[in-house]
């Protein structure tokens, strides 16, 4: 079982920046892939980014491409995601999950979340 709490939330403006954290507990967490999602009112839960627990590759949706980094700190059980330039679009709630880079990426079924963040960017 893995334990996800996200954190960095928050009002931003466009144009803005915020990095998100997801501290994890529970089995180890070096033995896990890391994603996040997000999901808009009214729209589904979308793919936003990924890491590979075993050489650290990145993964991101085109919409963010450029914009967004991903990263992970096994030795603290924390994976952030960096984001710059934002802007109204990526206003939504940002959800931590984790489990293989397949489910994460191509299934987006992974079978453990966090109970996300909010972010909103103001135009």
């Amino acid at each position: 079982q893995v334990q996800l709490v996200e954190s960095g939330g928050g009002l931003v403006q466009d144009g803005g920046s915020l990095r998100l954290s997801c501290d994890s507990s529970g089995r180890a967490f070096i033995s896990y892939a890391m994603g996040w999602f997000r999901q808009a009112p009214g729209k589904e839960r979308e793919f936003v980014a990924a890491i590979s627990w075993s050489d650290g590759s990145a993964y991101y949706a085109d919409s963010v491409k450029g914009r967004f980094t991903i990263s992970r700190d096994n030795a603290r059980s924390t994976v952030y995601l960096q984001m710059n330039s934002l802007k109204p679009e990526d206003t939504a709630v940002y959800y931590c999950a984790a489990d293989t880079l397949h489910r994460i990426m191509v299934l987006t079924t992974p079978r453990y979340w966090g109970q996300g963040t909010q972010v909103t960017v103001s135009s």
